[in-house]
């Protein structure tokens, strides 16, 4: 009898099952190994999925009742956890493409992130507490209260996002690792279902709780995420990898430079690279002036937190419907064919709510269907850095797309968080500011096209290396 999942080594090897059998590397999965990689990534990803969907807007909010500005929101919320990923991320991904252990090449670097991240939440449930002390302390020298709270929220949510986004990437690489090839678009499909469920949990009986039980939902993402996502490393195996590039005999600032030199030569020296970055991260980009404020928005229009709550739900539960038919899209057409045409609807649809929004529930409307395209295109996409890069030094590149990523995150939500304060807070402006940027993502995405179809297109596509 076959087992569920089977390591071998394709070079040296063959396997003939009675059943099918998928290979990614030199791993192998009969039908019932697939559906436990599946169960058991799908399972990290739903402890990831609440702690993203739920930390953020509870952190928003709390910055918000201690008087952050617009500004200060928009500075600590993105620029400046982006500033330290910049540094964070191309090393920490540079490690794990060469790194070869017990354990593989990705969970090592997943479960050293984990205890942090977690721990990092438990601080921001505490900082009211701890900004109070610190207000008490230091007396006439105190910034006061609100400023006091302010710098444990600041200092704990930057440990958290950092955490977050570097891991974010090496779950990405373990993700391009051990999934078959062919069934990307659909694990992807079923990876955003799983999010957007996590998302529809949250906000239908957790959120309308976050200005008076924010303490409790910090802790309980902490022991879920710190628990679940050290679960799903441990199960999760890694098969075995090429042998990385040798060593450098240099040692110090040099070897620093070397490896400096050849990371911006191998994710820097190629423009269809940078047209992929461009793309991708000016998409992305797009969904940050909306989203960053929408509860702003909300509040400034008189929703309460369990409207706003209930309409995230049924734009998740909608985005959710969508999942299988967007991944089997991907699959077919591309992730980026795909993608492209639903820019186009996201264009369309924030413009359209910067002129039509006057009340809440106008507004409503626009968040729902804000929040379905933007998911929509997340679903479609999820799977093309894996479709479109290399898979040696996949998550190398990744990281090199994440710091351009990076310097537009840093300057783009406190440079709008700044028109925002001399604009009266007229968070109107964000679609307007969203779909703007829309449009520049829709034009290089169709560069990107033209670019990939040059290198053989859907059918015989050969990333450059």
């Amino acid at each position: 009898m076959l087992p569920p999942t089977i390591r071998r080594d394709l070079s040296t090897a063959e396997i003939k099952p009675s059943g099918k059998v998928w290979t990614e590397g030199t791993l192998g999965y009969t039908r019932a190994g697939l559906a436990i990689l599946f169960f058991w990534l799908l399972w990290g990803d739903f402890s990831w999925a609440m702690k993203d969907r739920g930390v953020g807007p509870v952190a928003t909010l709390l910055f918000k009742k201690y008087s952050a500005s617009d500004f200060l929101v928009g500075m600590l919320l993105v620029s400046l956890p982006m500033l330290i990923s910049m540094v964070a991320g191309p090393i920490v991904s540079y490690k794990s493409d060469r790194h070869r252990g017990r354990f593989g090449r990705r969970i090592p670097f997943l479960l050293i992130q984990t205890p942090i991240a977690a721990l990092a939440m438990v601080g921001l449930a505490f900082s009211p507490v701890l900004g109070k002390f610190l207000n008490a302390a230091l007396g006439t020298f105190s910034p006061g209260r609100d400023g006091s709270v302010l710098f444990f929220l600041g200092t704990f949510w930057v440990i958290f996002n950092v955490t977050s986004i570097v891991a974010n990437t090496i779950f990405q690489g373990l993700i391009n690792d051990v999934v078959p090839r062919e069934m990307l678009g659909r694990f992807f499909g079923a990876f955003r279902a799983v999010s957007l469920i996590a998302g529809m949990v949250f906000n239908r009986w957790i959120f309308a709780k976050a200005e008076t039980g924010y303490h409790w939902i910090f802790l309980g993402m902490a022991a879920l995420y710190g628990a679940g996502f050290i679960w799903m490393c441990l199960k999760v195996k890694e098969g075995e990898y090429p042998p990385p590039p040798p060593p450098d005999p240099n040692r110090g600032a040099l070897a620093f430079l070397t490896a400096s030199k050849g990371y911006l030569k191998e994710c820097f020296g190629k423009p269809y690279f940078l047209w992929f970055f461009a793309a991708l991260n000016l998409s992305w980009l797009a969904f940050v002036p909306v989203n960053t404020y929408v509860l702003f928005y909300a509040k400034d229009l008189h929703m309460d937190l369990q409207t706003y709550g209930n309409c995230s739900v049924l734009s998740f539960f909608v985005s959710l419907v969508l999942t299988y038919p967007l991944g089997s899209l991907a699959d077919r057409f591309h992730p980026l064919r795909t993608g492209m045409v639903i820019q186009g609807i996201y264009i369309v649809v924030t413009l359209g709510a910067g002129f039509l929004v006057h009340d809440a529930g106008s507004f409503a409307i626009a968040i729902v269907l804000n929040s379905v395209v933007a998911g929509a295109w997340m679903t479609a996409v999820a799977s093309i850095a894996q479709k479109l890069l290399p898979r040696n030094n996949f998550t190398q590149i990744a990281s090199a797309g994440a710091i351009l990523g990076s310097f537009t995150n840093i300057m783009v939500p406190p440079l709008v968080g700044l028109f925002l304060d001399h604009h009266h807070h007229n968070y109107r402006y964000t679609f307007f500011i969203s779909g703007s940027i829309a449009i520049a993502a829709l034009l290089t995405s169709l560069v990107l096209h033209q670019k990939f179809m040059q290198l053989g297109g859907p059918k015989n596509y050969v990333a450059p290396e």
